[in-house]
């Protein structure tokens, strides 16, 4: 069902760029609210400073396996060998300790969501991190993807975009998710010893995934040499196991790096060990094409499915004439028209919409609510999109009717505790100040009960979109 009514700059400023209205007046200058909220991020909230470390959960585990496959006797040849049950334990108290971090991860970066006093800047986390994203296909990865986002895209989200890049890139999540520990160079010194049959060879996932997705951007002028070559000098970036003092920390291994300068598109890079790849990123991360790129999700996220050239143009300027100054950008994203035209432009995710209902109804923190469970059954699991490229930021890939029916199914258990507690006539001008459709108004004040009517009010085509 289409939204005729206009949206006002207050309910744009909340529901836009902000993750919701949740108790409180509406802003009174929405672009000065956005501003303001630069001096109130909280870069490291207490869930997730809390969550255990999981460099050494994986770190202990894999240490372990190691010892436990050098101890194994060989298996009968007949394939009837019986697996110990002690490891068999091992494993799925690692895989249970695995889900219960993750869970536990998923929980703080909701409750972050529902009490910030920084929505814009959270939702611009939240967009970096499905911008530079890991998915948890694998434990390893899954136990890191809570302390990714934490350690890696939270601290740099008003600071510089070449810091979130170097940070990201370095950090074990990443490195692992894109296989990049198990890179070698096929020159270098650990190439020319052991068995030549069980070498491990040049890796070039995390290379091509900088220069396609990070940074420069599909079609921008790079080539296959200049992949391979950028995936030679990253050589040696991996992660620390237990002969460290930090396990499951970012370490070069100098063994494993190709020796040699590089040519990356069309430079010399005569830097040794980790500072080459740390050389070439640096550029990528100032080049034009990073500019456009980055403009251009921006633009598709705040202003709708089809980036408008003209917003493109000029965030990208902003983006190269600041030295890629996060903050810098986010105003001249707050600065364009483009992005406060009073039709809807956005169909929530799957995200956007639960923790904008949780808010709405003035949650200040999940509680009981399960979120990683909740975002499976509604199609986005949180750290999974399945693929390096991050879920889609495009309406159309959310907007299924089965995919509508699981929000609505939600929002009936949802509310059914609060029927007598929250008047959903008063409630939807406070999500939607100045913009709630007069169909929607009715519908809502028709309901046959107070929960139907807040059921109502969340699965409304007004509250679904934004």
């Amino acid at each position: 069902m289409p939204v005729s009514h206009a949206l006002s700059p207050q309910a744009i400023a909340l529901n836009r760029f902000g993750l919701g209205a949740s108790p409180g007046a509406a802003p009174a200058d929405p672009r000065g609210w956005l501003l303001d909220q630069f001096a109130h991020y909280e870069p490291r909230p207490a869930g997730f400073a809390a969550l255990p470390d999981a460099g050494a959960m994986v770190t202990a585990y894999q240490a372990e396996r190691r010892m436990e496959r050098k101890n194994q006797p060989p298996a009968p040849a007949d394939g009837t060998g019986v697996k110990d049950p002690a490891l068999l334990a091992a494993r799925q108290d690692y895989g249970q300790q695995v889900q219960a971090l993750y869970r536990a991860a998923v929980q703080a970066r909701s409750d972050a969501a529902l009490q910030t006093q920084a929505p814009f800047v959270e939702r611009m986390v939240h967009f970096w991190s499905n911008h530079f994203c890991v998915s948890v296909d694998n434990q390893p990865v899954t136990a890191y993807a809570g302390a990714f986002e934490r350690d890696a895209i939270r601290p740099h989200v008003l600071g510089r975009f070449e810091d979130m890049a170097m940070a990201v890139e370095h950090h074990p999540a990443m490195l692992i998710y894109l296989n990049q520990n198990q890179s070698i160079g096929p020159n270098s010194v650990a190439a020319q010893r052991g068995d030549p049959a069980k070498r491990r060879g040049l890796n070039e996932n995390l290379g091509r995934e900088i220069m396609e997705l990070h940074t420069l951007g599909v079609r921008s002028g790079y080539t296959q040499a200049d992949v391979t070559e950028f995936a030679r000098a990253l050589t040696g970036w991996s992660v620390s196991g237990a002969e460290s003092n930090e396990p499951g920390t970012f370490l070069f291994r100098d063994r494993q790096h190709e020796p040699g300068s590089r040519q990356i598109l069309g430079r010399t890079y005569h830097q040794l060990g980790e500072h080459q790849a740390r050389a070439a990123l640096a550029d990528f991360t100032h080049a034009p094409a990073t500019a456009t790129h980055i403009a251009t999700k921006l633009a598709r996220h705040f202003a709708g499915d089809t980036p408008p050239p003209a917003m493109v143009e000029r965030l990208a300027g902003v983006f190269s004439s600041s030295g890629g100054d996060l903050p810098t950008l986010y105003k001249a994203l707050i600065d364009s028209p483009e992005a406060w035209q009073p039709q809807p432009l956005k169909f929530k995710t799957p995200w956007e919409w639960t923790i904008s209902a949780l808010r709405g109804l003035g949650r200040g923190e999940t509680g009981a609510i399960q979120m990683a469970a909740v975002q499976r059954q509604l199609g986005q699991q949180v750290w999974k999109p399945g693929s390096p490229a991050g879920w889609d930021d495009i309406s159309a890939s959310w907007i299924a009717p089965d995919a509508l029916m699981r929000r609505v199914e939600f929002a009936q258990r949802l509310v059914l505790p609060l029927g007598d507690q929250i008047d959903a006539r008063a409630l939807a001008p406070r999500l939607l100040p100045a913009s709630l459709d007069p169909a929607t108004a009715g519908q809502v004040a028709m309901a046959e009960s107070p929960a139907s009517a807040l059921a109502l009010l969340l699965v409304s085509p007004d509250f679904l979109r934004r």
